[in-house]
């Protein structure tokens, strides 16, 4: 992995830009068909993939786990006939390997493999934090949106703050954590919350104080390297684009699409407030932590808080004025109908998690959820 200033001197930040472009990260489990728990098949499935998909496809930490990356997009038509097609394949391999490919955010009934990969990384990402690098794998979504620059963009990450766990609340899809409903809609938001790394992003006065900020926390060897910050919101060491990595896999493509397309809304408007010269809200960082474990507790189900305010109201409340609020983003990039669709969906529905619960209860049966899940995973 390169370093910090290395990372920051290869990515090439382009001067202008007129249309966001999104690309986006999905993590996916292998599960066994018959008893649910996780299967270590990873390189052969990874093995099996067409060449084009096999190179924007990466293994993780869990031999169980594997992570599908579009190209770049500008549209969401584009964004949706990417994840469709390379879900698709990858369930057909997996089926071969005798696994299924599942969308879901937790492992839900057990990793019996829990051994680190050979990678150095990896082994250094043991030593360093030892049982939490063993725990049961959990899968995210990352959408990464085109800035135009450096500087801005550490300001976007200021201005999204706000509405990271509404976005969190959007794709909360894992209730269910090794054979128990665990009370909470994103269990993997809790799970991950054991590695140092990972939380709430800090608020940056520049790209400068952003790079202190990077080059101190690998200087104390908390971290290995940028790569391994894994803040809610960060500049990827890698492309010139900010990322979020607040959600939850999607259980369906439409989630998917639909949060993709909110992303890429926010982070626009986020420009227009930054270029008008409005300044982004400062939350408390205690209220910070607070906000994003109610909206992993409660998902849509319940409350969130309203980082403005300070105070609890009604998910679906700061939903609506989440999407009023980048409405003018999505009108001008034609998404608004598709997200006031998406929205009116999961309205009626629910997200990944309610749809969890929902079988469950019916059913009794863990394993009629995870092939509900399943067939979600390819469009089912």
């Amino acid at each position: 992995m390169t370093s910090m200033i290395t990372a920051a001197r290869t990515v090439t930040w382009p001067a202008t830009a007129t249309v966001l472009t999104v690309g986006v990260e999905e993590e996916f489990l292998l599960l066994d068909p018959a008893t649910g728990a996780n299967l270590p098949v990873a390189d052969q499935v990874m093995a099996a993939l067409p060449e084009s998909l096999h190179r924007r496809s990466r293994r993780e930490m869990r031999r169980s786990m594997i992570e599908l990356v579009t190209g770049v997009c500008t549209g969401m038509r584009d964004v949706r006939a990417q994840l469709s097609a390379q879900r698709r394949a990858t369930a057909d391999i997996a089926e071969a390997a005798g696994a299924r490919l599942v969308a879901v955010a937790a492992t839900p009934v057990a990793e019996p493999d829990v051994g680190v990969p050979c990678e150095q990384r990896y082994q250094h990402l043991a030593e360093k934090y030892g049982p939490v690098a063993h725990d049961p794998a959990a899968c995210g979504l990352h959408v990464h949106v085109g800035v135009p620059d450096r500087e801005l963009a550490v300001q976007v990450c200021n201005h999204l703050q706000v509405w990271l766990p509404v976005i969190r609340a959007l794709t909360s899809n894992s209730p269910l954590f090794l054979g128990a409903d665990t009370g909470h809609a994103s269990w993997r938001s809790v799970q991950l919350l054991r590695w140092p790394s990972i939380g709430p992003t800090p608020y940056f006065a520049s790209a400068r104080d952003y790079g202190r900020t990077v080059a101190d926390l690998i200087s104390s060897e908390m971290v290995l390297d940028e790569a391994s910050i894994y803040w809610y919101a960060r500049l990827s060491p890698t492309y010139p684009t900010v990322e979020i990595r607040v959600g939850d896999v999607c259980a369906d493509v439409d989630d998917t699409v639909l949060v993709t397309a909110l992303v890429r809304a926010a982070v626009a408007t986020a420009i227009t407030d930054i270029r008008a010269g409005l300044p982004a809200s400062r939350p408390r960082d205690c209220v910070l932590d607070a906000a994003n474990w109610r909206s992993a507790r409660d998902g849509l189900s319940g409350d969130l808080i309203d980082l403005r305010l300070g105070r609890a109201r009604p998910a679906w409340e700061l939903v609506d004025e989440f999407f009023a609020t980048v409405s003018p983003a999505l009108l001008e990039t034609g998404d608004l109908e598709l997200v006031l669709d998406g929205l009116n969906r999961l309205r009626d529905i629910g997200d990944g998690a309610t749809r969890q619960r929902a079988i469950l209860h019916a059913t009794g049966d863990i394993r009629t959820v995870l092939a509900a899940l399943a067939a979600w995973t390819q469009g089912g």
